[in-house]
């Protein structure tokens, strides 16, 4: 096997990036959502209830941000170094953690509520030693960025075209126009791997090696409608969600991907080895 991709994502919903090499941090991919979107009352904002955010590109160079988008010219958001003190600071509620965040300013503030219609504001992690992982799954030193739940995701190619071979019989079945096949970058993962010989195997891994980094797997990632957006029209549909209902069904939640926390540091690039342990 092998590592056919990488991606990470700077700003939690907002689009991602295809990079041919990257940095394993004890949190996640360098640089992977040390930002996310918080809404007027201060609780996170995905794209799961707003798919514009999807239209964002933000760009990372250095510790300098720049959102891209449809609606506005480029904005740069100001460098670590010039981010306001500590009285900017608020707390978030990521997933039933409180985490202390840094507002980004008015003018970050501006461009992504003309994007998502509503008023927001953008908050970054200073420090991602902060959040802790559930500790039902990792250990007391474990620590995860704004990711949703722990490090890194992996999936497989051989897994995705399991599904869409299933979405497109279920198609079949009802008579329905046969649709595209989904492009993985609707399920955000952050590594993808190459010649899995079944599809799904990736359910009883516990351990695997990318390159020169070991990592644990904590568990299954169960999917929400996030994966039903189309990352083109930001419009929602019925799958993978519909199909992975059928197949995929389990304590009450559908999956797909695999969760990972790094032993340690180190650099993954496409095309390194991937051995389960």
């Amino acid at each position: 096997m092998k590592l056919a991709s990488i991606h990470y994502y700077p700003v939690k919903s907002a689009a991602g990036h295809d990079v041919h090499e990257a940095e394993v941090q004890p949190w996640g991919l360098a640089g992977d959502r040390r930002y996310l979107v918080a809404d007027e009352r201060g609780a996170v904002l995905t794209a799961r209830d707003e798919p514009r955010l999807l239209a964002c590109l933000p760009l990372l160079d250095g510790d300098t941000l720049t959102l891209t988008g449809p609606h506005a010219e480029p904005l740069r958001i100001a460098r670590a170094s010039e981010m306001p003190a500590a009285s900017a600071m608020s707390t978030v509620d990521v997933w039933g953690t409180p985490v202390e965040l840094t507002d980004c300013g008015d003018d970050a503030a501006r461009w992504l509520s003309e994007l998502a219609g509503r008023p927001v504001r953008l908050k970054w992690l200073d420090d991602p030693r902060r959040r802790p992982v559930d500790p039902a799954y990792g250990t007391p030193a474990d620590r995860v960025s704004l990711a949703d739940a722990y490090p890194l995701l992996l999936t497989s190619n051989a897994s995705l075209a399991q599904l869409n071979d299933w979405i497109a019989e279920g198609a079949v079945e009802r008579g329905e126009e046969v649709p595209a096949p989904l492009p993985m970058r609707r399920f955000r993962p952050n590594v993808v791997i190459d010649d899995v010989g079944t599809p799904f195997a990736e359910d009883e891994w516990k351990q695997v090696r990318i390159g020169e980094v070991t990592f644990r797997v904590t568990k299954g990632c169960d999917r929400c409608v996030l994966t039903t957006v189309d990352t083109a029209t930001y419009t929602k549909g019925k799958e993978p969600i519909r199909t992975l209902s059928v197949h995929r069904k389990w304590d009450g939640k559908v999956w797909f991907g695999i969760n990972l926390i790094p032993d340690g540091p180190g650099r993954i690039a496409v095309g390194d080895p991937v051995v389960i342990l």
